[in-house]
């Protein structure tokens, strides 16, 4: 009897122990009027997990030479981009592209980049540390650092149930912080939650963007690429920033390189409005310094080519029309987001 005792003793403690070992989930975010998030069934959001994927997207110890880390190309305060058309890696070495925001990141579920080379999060977290361009990082020596580090193979441990520091981990772990990056908090959000009110200058800019007042107020075509609440549809188009009479002519092929489809040369990612006043330069290759210049391209019609999205037209607006599109895409700011050290679920 003995013995039996004893052995159910040792077993729970075994049970309990592993049970120990198990992070528990938390729910993902899910602001007012969005859509649920997307989350893998291998990868739950857990406190712990959250925690490690934040300090590892801030510490240089990824990168080959340990100078920069993912937040050296997204950071919070210009909502999560690094204000330079052509983003620089380990060296000084310039990349390919400007670096997207990631605010609200994680409703991206039709492929992330701005050519939508990788299908998720934990996908995409691997690119930037293995580009050459980029971070550079030699996984081996990665790996070595982790686990000499003080603090990593415990938190690690925590967030995983153990003290695997491979880079599918590391990659899940950054998954999951970049999950909590959420804007939802703009004077946009506040009207629409009733707690706001926009400006005559706002309102009339609102109506230009979503072409809610035509005839008497000109259409602007921005909600049809840009919908509410994420202001941006997920899609990939080309918005008319190069002429080409054949498709194969692009400089930079964007989707099409990674579809092998013709069609989609030149396409590129609608990116997010939100926070749009905090992000210059714009587009995928920061050629417009200024969002009068944006807004100037798209009011001209754009360039030719035979893929361009049909809603890429002359737009016709006139100063005082473009003033009050530029007051609107204001209130698309989101302080909180831009401010707070430490995103949902960790924020107190």
């Amino acid at each position: 009897m003995s013995r039996l005792w004893g052995g159910l003793v040792v077993l729970l403690f075994l049970l309990l122990a592993g049970c120990e070992t198990v992070p528990e989930t938390i729910p993902p975010p899910h602001p007012p009027g969005f859509v649920a998030m997307v989350i893998p069934s291998d990868n739950p959001l857990t406190e712990a997990g959250v925690a490690l994927g934040r300090q590892l997207f801030y510490d240089p110890i990824l990168s080959l030479d340990s100078t920069i880390s993912c937040g050296s190309c997204h950071r919070p305060e210009l909502a999560f981009t690094d204000g330079q058309a052509i983003s620089r890696g380990i060296a000084g070495q310039a990349g390919r592209r400007s670096a997207p925001s990631l605010l609200n990141i994680g409703f991206h579920y039709k492929g992330v980049f701005w050519d939508g080379r990788s299908p998720n999060l934990e996908d995409q977290a691997l690119h930037p540390l293995g580009d050459s361009l980029e971070m550079g990082a030699n996984w081996a020596r990665v790996a070595r650092r982790l686990n000499n580090h003080p603090d990593y193979p415990g938190l690690y441990a925590k967030a995983f149930g153990q003290a695997d520091l491979s880079k599918e981990q590391t990659a899940r772990a950054l998954a999951q912080f970049q999950r909590t990056l959420i804007s939802a908090n703009s004077k946009y959000d506040q009207v629409q939650r009733g707690e706001a009110r926009f400006t005559p200058q706002e309102q009339r800019g609102w109506t230009i963007f979503f072409d809610a007042g035509y005839p008497t107020v000109p259409m602007a075509e921005c909600s049809h690429c840009h919908t509410e609440p994420l202001f941006t549809n997920l899609e990939f188009a080309n918005n008319g920033l190069d002429s080409s009479q054949h498709l194969q002519n692009f400089r930079d092929q964007g989707l099409g390189a990674v579809t092998g489809s013709t069609y989609d040369n030149g396409k590129f990612r609608v990116p997010t409005l939100r926070n749009i006043t905090q992000t210059a330069p714009y587009m995928h290759d920061g050629r417009f310094a200024k969002l009068d210049e944006v807004i100037d391209h798209y009011n001209t019609g754009g360039q030719y080519a035979e893929n361009v999205d049909p809603n890429v037209r002359p737009l016709h607006l006139n100063e005082q029309d473009k003033a009050d599109l530029l007051a609107f895409l204001a209130t698309l700011t989101d302080t909180f987001a831009l401010n707070n050290p430490a995103y949902y679920p960790l924020q107190k």
